[in-house]
C-alpha cells in the first residue's frame, strides 16, 4: 500500500483542522461498547477522523465459534512517501459490575471536578482521543507537509478473546503490502502520575489446567486407596517453592501463582478419585512456551503419580529494547510533564504483544488507577497534556531519522 494512494493524502481537502480530545473522550464513552459491542464508538471516532483528511476502513473479523468484531483502520498520508506511524488502540470497554455502585452514570462521560468519569475514559477512549487531536493538530500545522503516514489501528476485543482484533488486522493489512515503521500503544501505563512510565515490553501469560489422578476409597482406610488431594498439595509446592528465574535485564522474575483448587468432594468420609488446580505464569524472556511448560512439568514430575496437564497461552514475553523509539517518546514526555518515564515491562499482557512482530513498538496513556473499576476516571488536564506529548511524538518522529 503506497503512501501516494490519492484517497489518503492529507492533502485532499482537509474540511477540519481540529479535533478537541476532551470532546471526543465524552462521545466515545457515551457508546457502550462493551466487549463484542461496538455501539457506534467507530462511527463517533470516524467522524472525527475523516474530516481530517484520514481514510477511515472498518475491518470485520469472525472466527469460528466467537462473536463478529468491528474494528477501524484510519490512515493518513502526507504529501510525501515516507515512514509510517502507528498509533494503536481499543475501543472495546469492560462490563460496569454492578451498576449500583457507580456515583454516575457510567456512559454518560460526566465532568466532575475537573475529572471524566465514564467506563473506557482511562482504558482507553481517552488516549485515543488525545492521539486524534495530536494528528488534527500536527497536520493542520503542516497543512499536510510531511513525508510518511500516520494511522491508528483500532481493535474492538482487546478485552475479549483477541482473535478478532488487531491481530488478524495486522495480517490483512501486511498481506495487501502496508508496512509499519513504528507504532505507539496508548494502553495506560502510569501508576500514580502522567509521565511516570511507559511500557516497553510485556511478560508472556500461560495458564496451567492440572488434574491430579488418584484412587477413591473410605477415608478410614487410606491404605486401600490413592489421596490425590495430598499429591496435588506437594505438586504445588514444587511449582511454586523455587522460583522459577530471577529475573534479567529488563524483565522482574517469572511468577506463577495458583488461582484454583477443586475437589469438587461433598463427604467426609471419602477420599476422592480426583483433584484440580488452575495456576497462571507470568514470565520473562528466560522463557519460550515451549521451555515454561517443559519446566512445570519437570516439576511436576518430581513428585510422580498419576496426572493430566493441559495448557492455554495468553502471550509470549516480548521487549523493544531501549533506543530511537523510547528515547523519543521519552523526551516528550519529559518536555510536557518535567518527568522522565521509566521503561517498564510490568502488568498484564496488551496488544502490543501482536505489533512487535510488525514493527518496534512502545506504550504510553493515562493513568491506570480506576481502569476496570467502579467510577473510572481521569483528569481533563492528564487528557489534555497526553495530546500534547503525542503531538509532540509526531513532531519529532517526521523530523529526525530512527534507525
Amino acid at each position: 500500500m503506497s503512501d501516494t494512494t490519492p484517497s489518503t493524502r492529507a492533502s485532499d481537502a482537509i474540511v477540519q483542522s481540529s479535533i478537541d480530545p476532551v470532546v471526543l473522550a465524552q462521545a466515545l464513552i457515551r457508546c457502550p461498547s462493551v466487549t463484542p459491542a461496538d455501539a457506534g464508538t467507530l462511527d463517533a471516532l470516524t467522524q472525527a477522523l475523516a474530516p481530517v483528511g484520514f481514510a477511515c476502513r472498518r475491518m470485520p473479523f469472525e472466527a469460528p465459534g466467537t462473536a463478529r468484531i468491528d474494528n477501524l483502520y484510519a490512515r493518513l498520508a502526507g504529501k510525501q512517501p515516507g515512514r509510517h506511524f502507528s498509533f494503536a488502540g481499543h475501543s472495546d470497554v469492560v462490563p460496569v459490575g454492578k451498576r449500583e455502585g457507580w456515583s454516575v452514570d457510567p456512559f454518560a462521560a460526566e465532568i466532575i471536578d475537573g475529572r471524566l468519569y465514564g467506563r473506557g475514559a482511562a482504558d482507553m477512549k481517552g488516549a485515543i482521543a488525545a492521539f486524534a487531536g495530536a494528528a488534527a493538530r500536527f497536520v493542520a500545522k503542516r497543512n499536510g507537509d510531511f513525508a510518511g503516514a500516520i494511522s491508528l489501528l483500532i481493535a474492538g476485543d482487546e478485552e475479549g478473546p483477541s482473535v478478532n482484533g488487531t491481530d488478524p488486522m495486522l495480517r490483512a493489512l501486511a498481506a495487501e503490502g502496508e508496512r509499519f515503521d513504528a507504532c505507539l500503544v496508548g494502553e495506560p501505563t502510569n501508576p500514580k502520575r502522567l509521565g511516570e512510565m511507559a511500557k516497553i515490553g510485556r511478560r508472556g501469560s500461560w495458564t496451567g489446567y492440572l488434574t491430579v489422578k488418584g484412587v477413591q476409597g473410605h477415608i478410614a482406610y487410606p491404605h486401600l486407596a490413592d489421596n490425590p488431594t495430598h499429591r496435588l498439595a506437594r505438586m504445588i509446592v514444587a511449582l511454586i517453592e523455587t522460583p522459577l528465574d530471577s529475573g534479567t535485564a529488563h524483565f522482574e522474575p517469572s511468577t506463577l501463582q495458583v488461582s484454583t483448587v477443586d475437589v469438587g468432594n461433598p463427604a467426609t468420609n471419602v477420599i476422592p478419585a480426583e483433584a484440580r488446580a488452575s495456576f497462571n505464569s507470568r514470565f520473562n524472556d528466560s522463557f519460550t512456551l515451549q521451555t515454561l511448560e517443559a519446566e512445570v512439568r519437570r516439576r511436576l514430575d518430581s513428585v510422580g503419580g498419576d496426572y493430566e496437564l493441559s495448557a492455554q497461552y495468553h502471550g509470549v514475553s516480548f521487549v523493544t529494547p531501549p533506543g530511537p523509539l523510547s528515547a523519543l517518546v521519552s523526551d516528550a514526555v519529559k518536555a510536557v510533564t518535567g518527568l522522565t518515564p521509566e521503561l517498564s515491562t510490568t502488568g498484564g499482557t496488551s496488544d502490543a504483544r501482536f505489533i512487535k512482530d510488525y514493527c518496534p513498538v512502545i506504550e504510553f496513556g493515562l493513568l491506570g488507577a480506576t481502569m476496570h473499576k467502579v467510577d473510572e476516571n481521569v483528569a481533563i488536564t492528564d487528557i489534555l497534556q497526553l495530546s500534547d506529548i503525542y503531538e509532540r511524538i509526531l513532531e519529532s518522529y517526521f523530523n529526525a531519522k530512527l534507525d
